[in-house]
């Protein structure tokens, strides 16, 4: 198992890969490359905090997330949770 070691909590960093950037990301591959056991915890964490988290199925069938650019008020202001 060979992940990137993060600087920054789990939830700056999504915020900042996934954030208008038209990147999404599944579970396994949260798990494998970045370290996060729990991506749907986190994703629901973002919700909370108002961005707008989309959940679609990727090739595979499975759950992949995307952040939209905008938060749940129309602001593009970073939330950095």
């Amino acid at each position: 198992m060979s992940f990137t070691t993060l600087t920054v909590t789990q939830n700056e960093f999504l915020e900042q890969y996934l954030r208008g950037t038209g990147r999404s990301l599944s579970a396994a591959q949260a798990r494998s490359t970045y370290g996060i056991k729990n991506l749907r915890a986190r994703m629901s964490e973002m919700r909370s905090a108002g961005l707008r988290v989309n959940r679609t199925k990727n090739t595979e069938g499975r759950s992949a997330y995307s952040i939209s650019a905008r938060d749940v008020t129309g602001s593009r202001a970073a939330r950095l949770i």
